[in-house]
């Protein structure tokens, strides 16, 4: 299996300089992500993301108190050879649950928002956004549909990434060491009993990854179908997934195939662009 990309790449590393140089010379003023993201010519989620690395690192602090547009560089120069990398490490994938970002969360919200109405009143079904949550899921966003026959509502609550096929499609592109050491996090858990056979999800994950999509039938509730297709950012990583949920007798597969699986692939990637995604 692919690995997920754990580096900030140089042209990051460049856009990152470019946002301190931005503060340092504006004095701060342009400090919103708005403003920074127009002034570099980025996207508000990939500002938010490189911003939330400098500020972590102290760096943010240093130039506004410097007001130097030259420390900016030199600073991330210093990081970048203390660190014995030509890169900047972000968080691994085999970590626990992030802390909430409200204001990163806030701008995925409001940049998915108006793809789960469209979707909603395209195919009058349940839509999500769903993001990662260590090996977790959380459900960020949803948009109901007007069906007299309806799954409950899950937004805001949080499920196991196989559970779903939200967190399926997101889970299928991690490596298979990571995923072993969740199978032995899983064996000497006392509810071990509850986590599906490793062997099994596995081959499952294999195929999610060829096809670049998940169907999940019963996992969160018997005669409930999910589907579901990740959402990339600019550095490649999968950041989130939009998913569809209903019960089975409206999601059947000739109407996944032919009409729901299609227009899933095409927001998601409309999205992926979004959040500066290149298709390599």
């Amino acid at each position: 299996m692919l690995k997920r990309k754990k580096d900030v790449s140089s042209k990051d590393l460049r856009k990152a300089v470019e946002l301190l140089e931005i503060l340092a010379t504006s004095g701060g003023e342009r400090g919103s992500v708005s403003a920074l993201s127009r002034a570099a010519g980025i996207s508000r989620y990939k500002a938010t993301r490189l911003m939330n690395m400098l500020e972590k690192k102290g760096l943010v602090e240093r130039v506004l108190l410097t007001g130097d547009a030259g420390c900016a560089r030199r600073l991330v120069e210093e990081l970048v050879e203390g660190s014995g990398s030509s890169s900047l490490a972000l968080s691994g994938t085999d970590a626990p649950p992030a802390p909430v970002n409200d204001e990163l969360h806030g701008i995925i919200i409001s940049d998915v928002r108006p793809v789960l109405e469209s979707l909603a009143r395209r195919h009058n079904e349940a839509i999500y956004m769903v993001i990662p949550n260590g090996e977790e899921v959380l459900f960020l966003d949803m948009v109901d549909c007007g069906q007299p026959e309806r799954v409950e509502p899950v937004v805001g609550r949080r499920l196991p990434f196989f559970s779903n096929a939200a967190g399926k499609v997101m889970r299928a592109i991690d490596s298979w060491d990571l995923l072993e050491r969740i199978g032995r996090r899983w064996g000497r858990s006392r509810g071990r009993g509850r986590y599906p056979d490793l062997a099994v999800l596995r081959a499952e994950l294999e195929q999610i990854r060829e096809k670049g999509v998940a169907v999940d039938s019963g996992g969160m509730g018997e005669g409930v179908i999910t589907v579901a297709v990740a959402i990339r950012d600019y550095a490649g990583k999968v950041v989130g997934a939009l998913m569809m949920l209903g019960p089975s007798f409206r999601l059947f597969g000739e109407r996944l195939e032919a009409e729901i699986i299609p227009s899933l692939r095409l927001s998601a990637e409309s999205l992926s662009m979004q959040f500066g995604y290149a298709r390599p």
